[in-house]
């Protein structure tokens, strides 16, 4: 990792309106026949990422759509970001509507060796206040930058027709299952509700020309979001911790399978991609509740 010396971890605070509007965009993208969060209603799990968008000022954009680095996060060289996954700790409700007071700072950076070569860990702490200075939520976010892939030996294949209409992306199809279905109109407007502007979830000559991707990449907290939604239209407990990971990219138009399993305190979450069950998850979310 390449840092520059007058970069230091800072702790960052801000009060912020948990505003319904992006609350009711991400009821309409998620299409499941739920009520609409509305003012005073408490927010669902994972909805805070919605919930709460930060827009960076275009001009402080990178050219891989993400802000650039150096400020709140290292200046880390690395080009390709993964949010890997976290810990959540679900301690008093967030009103919609209400004021919410943030704070968050940089806990480590972490240089290591994997697989696929150099590659940097980054944890960030965050904690959210609720309107009577309660604390609400305790979250670490796992963040991972690689090094850049090699180059496509050839072009990536256009996705198929069928597999680019929009539609509504949660399909039940037995008690503890639903079908996950992703297409490039459901990842623009996530990535709009979420403030998130890197390329490979919506500009697919980017995706696969630049970062050597074979389609658009899914969101890794559209998926934790999707396995925590199934949870509440199973009716599920309140939940008091959530766990979520990312194992294995999915790409839009790949169809997915979310199983829920009771386990000892909680239920755990699973999304497998086209390879099924045999080739293992790749995201998992585990709950526990009360």
């Amino acid at each position: 990792m390449s840092t520059t010396p007058a970069w230091q971890p800072h702790l960052e605070t801000s009060t912020e309106l948990l505003d319904p509007a992006p609350v009711a965009a991400l009821a309409a993208l998620l299409d499941d026949g739920l009520p609409t969060p509305c003012p005073g209603d408490a927010l669902p799990p994972l909805w805070h990422w919605v919930a709460l968008p930060r827009w960076a000022a275009s001009g402080a954009l990178g050219p891989d759509g993400h802000p650039r680095r150096g400020s709140f996060l290292p200046p880390v060289e690395l080009p390709r970001r993964m949010f890997a996954g976290g810990e959540i700790r679900f301690h008093a409700p967030l009103l919609v509507g209400g004021t919410v007071r943030r704070e968050a700072e940089v806990v480590s950076v972490t240089e290591k060796n994997g697989r696929s070569g150099a590659l940097v860990v980054v944890d960030v702490q965050i904690r959210l206040f609720g309107d009577t200075g309660e604390l609400a939520i305790e979250e670490s976010q796992n963040l991972i930058y690689r090094e850049a892939a090699p180059a496509p030996a050839r072009a990536a294949q256009p996705p198929r027709a069928e597999d680019t209409v929009p539609g509504s992306p949660l399909h039940r199809s037995s008690d503890n299952a639903w079908d996950l279905r992703t297409d490039p109109a459901l990842l623009a407007r996530f990535s709009a509700a979420t403030a998130n502007a890197h390329r490979i979830h919506y500009d697919w000559p980017y995706a696969t020309g630049v970062e050597g991707y074979p389609g658009l990449v899914v969101h890794g907290p559209l998926q934790a979001i999707a396995l925590a939604e199934i949870h509440r239209l199973m009716d599920g407990a309140p939940v008091r911790e959530l766990r979520h990971r990312g194992r294995a990219p999915l790409f839009c138009g790949q169809r997915a399978r979310l199983l829920a399993t009771e386990v000892p305190d909680g239920v755990a979450l699973e999304l497998f991609g086209p390879g099924g069950e045999s080739a293992g998850p790749n995201a998992t979310v585990d709950l526990t509740t009360d």
